[in-house]
């Protein structure tokens, strides 16, 4: 696949997970069972320092990018991206979907926002451009310290939670089922989401396994007349020396194969 078009598709990949990210948030908002985790933190956040809610959103996300720098993470274009595409669409799905009415209709709707986060999440970030600022903390403790993603995510979210709630976020049974659910839900998803042909994995592999340019061989060798007719006969020296031990010159003939000398060298 050429370069260029495995780089717009990668982008399609971005923009499309991170639409599903927004609208995924916004499920679970509708469906009032509860707040994701982040959400919990920012709710508590808000009874603390006297800024807006999208004020403190963007504060602590630049505070998890501090985080990344023990954990030896660089964020992307994709870590901006997911700062100013994910608000959008969860606004457009919030006005687009209504509040159920009904238990069962909540139960259902907060299903489909908790599923549809774990696919978004591997979704965007297979596409290789980044992570955002808080799946790079999973990202990151995976890498470093060698957790699976469902065990780093999973104490990433509790962390979160337990914290917003001592600061007097919202608690309720979908975040807790959040909290421990979305970690071993986007662990299986991620291999798949990377395995596209125009994955950043898959193009280095190709890369890789590519041979590198050779000349052709030159042409072969005309053969000679005597590599037609086979090897030459070795050589008998049992006739180069005379009787007397000194070499001699014999004259060769068909019934005498050593020859006659004709005179002794010293």
């Amino acid at each position: 696949m050429p370069r260029r078009t495995a780089l717009a598709l990668r982008f399609v990949q971005l923009f499309v997970g991170l639409f599903l990210y927004g609208a995924s948030t916004a499920l679970q908002v509708r469906a009032v069972v509860g707040v994701s985790s982040w959400t919990v933190l920012t709710q508590g956040l808000e009874n603390v320092v006297p800024w807006s809610f999208g004020a403190i959103t963007i504060v602590s996300s630049g505070v998890i990018l501090l985080l990344w720098i023990p954990l030896r993470q660089k964020p992307g274009i994709g870590t901006l991206l997911n700062a100013l595409a994910i608000g959008p669409s969860a606004d457009l799905v919030l006005w687009l979907v209504p509040e159920p009415s009904g238990i069962v209709a909540r139960i259902g709707l907060f299903t489909a926002g908790l599923v549809l986060l774990a696919v978004a999440t591997a979704f965007y970030i297979g596409a290789g451009f980044g992570t955002g600022a808080r799946d790079g903390l999973m990202v990151g403790l995976h890498q470093r310290l060698g957790w699976p993603i469902w065990l780093a995510r999973t104490l990433v979210e509790v962390t979160v939670v337990i914290v917003g709630w001592v600061l007097g976020g919202d608690v309720g049974a979908g975040t807790v089922i959040a909290a421990f659910a979305i970690g071993p839900m986007v662990q299986p998803l991620m291999p798949h989401f990377r395995r596209f042909p125009w994955s950043p994995e898959r193009t280095a592999t190709v890369a890789d396994t590519t041979p590198p340019w050779r000349p052709a061989p030159p042409p072969p060798r005309p053969l000679r007349e005597q590599d037609r007719s086979g090897p030459l006969p070795a050589a008998d020296h049992s006739c180069s020396r005379s009787p007397g031990g000194r070499r001699a010159v014999h004259r060769q003939s068909p019934d005498n194969p050593c020859g006659t000398p004709e005179r002794d060298i010293a």
